[in-house]
């Protein structure tokens, strides 16, 4: 083991020369000045290099990232840069993958397993070094985090770097156990984004927020806005007697980056994207380069023409990738392979989806479209008797379910009587909408865990809102067991850089709706006005919808006055984000689970992969569908919250290191990219489901991505129309 396990440098905060800005790119050749690139801030390097703390899993191994014992503070009030590492990375890892041996942990993916699949008995150490900073214009309003992370591996002869966008609003470490664990075991450069989304939680009451490293504690007490200054994560845009009036109505209220920080932050993830690549060539080249005599400067020897791109992620990751790559006018990025994006494709005008020779009704339409109309339906939805063994089904509150029903039938909204009418009405609409027959069983839990989260946080996201504006009703807090507002928990707080996810429900913090009869209750509890009733805040996901189809859907009427100017505001933030479509050639491998109810194919991935299709990409872009697999493989260990799951899915994270896998092979041996296809997993147990345990996963269950599919495999385009087997 060597001896020295963490050396920490901070690095020039402005260059002795002048800042390369990212335009300049094209002009950075091999020899020229490793300029520091314009849009960094203070960069900190950190370096790792023994078991107790090494760079992938942060001294835990396989054995710690498996547990799920979490690593402890010797003050949990103040922990340290080193400790709020070590827990972040074991909180990501478990947070998109299923960490248990019987998923495949250990088996088909983790750090023991070697890049070419061999399973050994290591730890999964890998020493190295890593780099982080902001980017930001130097006013502290984005603050974006970007690391690189280099190897001690890394071979500068075959020098290769891979993106690692967090998915979801995820922190800067959100990637590590997905695109991080495939790069670093091939000797790769990871170039990491929390693209300006993030754990940055500014507590409102006590104007307390967190630094690039999670710190929220100062030498002379919590560290406030004042103190933390342009080094801020996050400071909500308000003023103090902004704050002060907020506080006085809505007391123990927080501030979320991606909803609150009024910069639409998707619209800029691919740029974010394009930016930790450049931060990972300077960073390579710092380490690498060659001393010019006299200087502190260094020539530049890893350059992007003879360096391999590969841009990936999971989920919101893999959307940054893709609109990197249609971004990427300076030919950064050399191939695509991605799992279960948010791709919003900008035009599916006239494209058509078959599954099994069957139109599918809904396609392509925007995230905050879907899951506004998600948002409305699912917990009705959920109690339709053919979805009786949905998996966490039980925490789904029934009463405020069946009330749900109620309302929405009452408000016109629904047409049947019965609860098991209503139910299954909601469902038929939900499959109309673009939901697929099989994620039937799923919308009990991601209405439950995500739904209405994701509409409040992209609601305001959108349309730029202030904190203040509570749109539609809805805040931010910690809550009761009853559901009331109380004040933060000091403790959660110092971990939640660590412990969180960027949106509520995440440490202690949830959604409240404010309007709630009787007072500001969590949305799972709330009351309606409209409807005197406990029904999941229909108020509230009414509102939402409406700010979508800009017009009251109860009564048909167009939206007026503040509430037209909201939903004009969200619109326009969704037409920021949407796909072109346009790879520039990119060869590129998109992966997505057929049952993913979260971002449901025929929104995503099918759509975004038809519009390639149709802009003449047809021979660089690969579409790979997976039956029995969704969008959380963090479910899949089941457990008393997610049981079920495991007996259903497979780990759709096993595709990504296959699609990985391809891309590498592809642009370095040449081998050809697969056909486009779906992938017939099957699950550890079979239909009904009624195994008492499933049995551990094996090779079987997770065929491989074939070469040659069969006939009834292929998904092909003919004309206008996407057709997908059955």
């Amino acid at each position: 083991m060597r001896a020295t396990w963490c050396l920490t440098f901070v690095l020039l905060t402005a260059p002795a020369t002048p800042a390369m800005a990212h335009d300049q790119l094209w002009a950075w050749p091999a020899g020229a000045v490793n300029f520091r690139p314009g849009f960094l801030g203070t960069i900190t390097k950190n370096c790792y290099r023994s078991n107790a703390h090494d760079l992938l899993t942060a001294g835990l191994g396989k054995s710690g990232l498996g547990s799920a014992t979490a690593p402890t503070f010797a003050d949990p009030l103040k922990p340290t840069p080193l400790e709020l590492r070590r827990r972040v990375i074991h909180t990501n890892y478990r947070a998109v993958l299923d960490p248990t041996t019987g998923g495949g942990f250990g088996t088909l993916y983790g750090p023991n397993v070697k890049s070419d699949g061999t399973v050994t008995s290591d730890e999964g150490y890998i020493y190295g070094c890593e780099y982080l900073a902001f980017a930001d214009d130097a006013s502290g309003a984005k603050n974006v985090t970007l690391m690189v992370q280099i190897p001690d591996s890394f071979d500068p002869r075959k020098a290769c770097i891979v993106t690692g966008t967090s998915s979801g609003s995820r922190g800067v470490y959100g990637a590590i156990g997905t695109a991080g664990e495939w790069a670093l075991k091939r000797g790769c450069a990871v170039a990491y984004t929390d693209k300006g989304t993030g754990n940055g939680l500014h507590d409102l009451t006590t104007d307390v927020v967190g630094l690039i490293d999670g710190v929220r504690y100062a030498d002379t007490g919590p560290l406030t806005a004042d103190l933390a200054g342009n080094a801020s994560h996050f400071t909500a845009p308000l003023s103090d007697a902004e704050r002060a009036a907020y506080n006085g109505g809505y007391p123990n209220r927080v501030a979320f980056k991606h909803a609150h920080s009024q910069q639409n932050p998707e619209s800029d993830w691919g740029k974010d994207t394009l930016h930790a690549v450049v931060f990972a060539f300077y960073a390579l080249n710092e380490a690498y380069g060659q001393s010019l005599p006299k200087t502190n400067l260094k020539r530049v020897v890893i350059d992007p023409r003879r360096t391999l791109v590969i841009a990936s992620s999971i989920s919101n990751g893999g959307t940054g990738a893709l609109q990197a790559a249609e971004q990427d006018r300076f030919r950064l990025i050399d191939g695509v392979a991605v799992t279960e994006p948010n791709a919003q494709p900008e035009d599916v005008d006239g494209l058509r989806i078959e599954q099994g020779g069957a139109a599918v009704e809904t396609i392509g339409k925007p995230l905050y479209d879907y899951f506004t109309f998600a948002n409305l339906y699912q917990p009705c939805a959920a109690l339709a008797p053919e979805v009786g063994d949905a998996p966490a089904l039980a925490f789904l509150p029934a009463a405020q379910a069946e009330n749900r029903c109620k309302g929405l039938r009452a408000k016109g909204l629904l047409t049947k009587d019965t609860r098991d009418e209503q139910a299954r009405e909601a469902l038929a609409k939900l499959r109309a909408y673009g939901w697929t027959r099989e994620a039937d069983v799923l919308h009990a839990s991601h209405y439950r865990f995500a739904s209405n989260s994701i509409a409040v946080t992209y609601s305001n996201a959108y349309g730029r809102f202030s904190v203040a504006d509570n749109l539609c009703g809805f805040s931010l807090a910690n809550t009761s067991a009853t559901g009331d507002v109380i004040p933060q928990s000091s403790a959660a707080q110092a971990s939640i850089f660590a412990t969180g996810n960027g949106v509520p429900p995440t440490t202690g913090v949830n959604v409240v709706y404010n309007p709630s009869v009787g007072g500001s209750k969590i949305d799972l509890l709330a009351v309606s006005p409209s409807t005197g009733v406990a029904d999941l805040a229909l108020d509230g996901a009414i509102c939402h919808r409406n700010l979508v189809e800009g017009r009251d859907i109860v009564t048909g009427a167009p939206l007026a006055g503040a509430m037209k100017q909201a939903s004009e505001r969200v619109r326009a933030g969704i037409a920021e984000v949407l796909l072109e479509a346009d790879l520039r050639g990119k060869p590129t491998i998109l992966v997505a689970g057929r049952a993913d109810a979260l971002v449901p194919p025929n929104h995503a991935s099918r759509a975004y992969y038809g519009a390639t299709q149709r802009r003449g990409e047809n021979r660089n872009v690969h579409y790979i569908e997976v039956t029995n697999a969704q969008h959380f493989d963090a479910f899949l260990p089941g457990g008393p919250v997610f049981g079920g799951f495991e007996k259903r899915f497979v780990p759709l994270h096993a595709y990504f290191i296959r699609a990985m896998d391809w891309m590498y092979d592809h642009l370095t041996a040449g081998r050809k990219l697969p056909p486009s296809q779906v992938v017939r997993a099957t699950p550890r147990c079979a239909p009904p489901y009624d195994c008492a345990t499933a049995p551990d996963i094996a090779a079987t269950n997770v065929p491989p991505i074939s070469p040659d599919p069969a006939p009834g495999d292929r998904i092909t385009m003919s004309r206008h129309t996407l057709y997908i087997p059955d």
